[in-house]
């Protein structure tokens, strides 16, 4: 079976949406197999976000993912990878299609900015990057 991980961003916590985008998965058919609640260092953040460490944004996306505790969770299932970027749905939830967490669950009221940062979870884009966060979130 293929995992994928999945982060529920601070905006998701304090928000008290870790069920009902657990049932989003869940619904899709996919299996939580683990999950924890961590707060993130600024060093586990640099290695999950390495692509955009070196861009203007990363100092204000290091401070929203440092502001909260965060949920990280493998799920389980065949094409889990695909099936939970779909569900995830587009980076911008303005942008993203009904029945997506981001577009059901997001707030579109944001600026942009904020909106493409602030948007409740993460989810590994390809397999490689799967292995690669779970290793680097679960060890």
């Amino acid at each position: 079976m293929e995992k994928t991980l999945v982060l529920i961003k601070p905006d998701g916590v304090k928000k008290g949406l870790g069920k009902k985008i657990v049932k989003y998965y869940q619904n899709a058919g996919l299996k939580m197999i683990k999950r924890k609640e961590i707060d993130p260092t600024p060093q586990l953040l640099k290695q999950h976000y390495f692509a955009h460490v070196a861009k203007p944004f990363y100092p204000d996306l290091e401070k929203f993912m440092l502001s909260s505790h965060i949920v990280v969770m493998i799920f389980e299932g065949s094409d889990a990878v695909a099936i939970a970027r779909k569900v995830t749905g587009a980076t911008d939830p303005a942008k993203a299609e009904k029945g997506t967490i981001r577009r059901d669950l997001g707030d579109l009221s944001l600026p942009d900015d904020d909106r493409i940062m602030m948007n409740l979870v993460h989810a590994s884009a390809t397999k490689e990057e799967a292995e690669r966060e779970i290793k680097l979130w679960f060890g």
